[in-house]
């Protein structure tokens, strides 16, 4: 039987841009072993995908909420997608 999975697709708001933000999900990704992309968008704000355990995926939300010492998070927007849409690895994509 293969392991659960669950992904979720999430944007951050807030001072996320020039902080380390997509160097540091990489990191807090990889250590809870997730796997999926992160990158900045044009209106200042961070997206990303990510996929893994479900505890891995709720404590990577949670972890956003936070951030690098450097970030003000204002607010994480996140929805539920396909986990087999996810490729595998974990990339800073922009």
């Amino acid at each position: 039987m293969a392991e659960e999975r669950k992904a979720a697709r999430v944007t951050i708001r807030g001072r996320v841009q020039g902080v380390s933000f997509r160097v540091w999900t990489s990191r807090e990704a990889a250590a809870l072993g997730l796997t999926g992309w992160v990158r900045n968008e044009p209106d200042g704000s961070v997206a990303a995908l990510i996929a893994g355990r479900p505890a891995a995926v709720t404590e990577m939300l949670e972890r956003f909420r936070e951030g690098p010492p450097n970030a003000a998070v204002a607010d994480v927007a996140s929805e539920f997608v396909v986990a087999e849409d996810v490729p595998p690895g974990f990339h800073i994509t922009g």
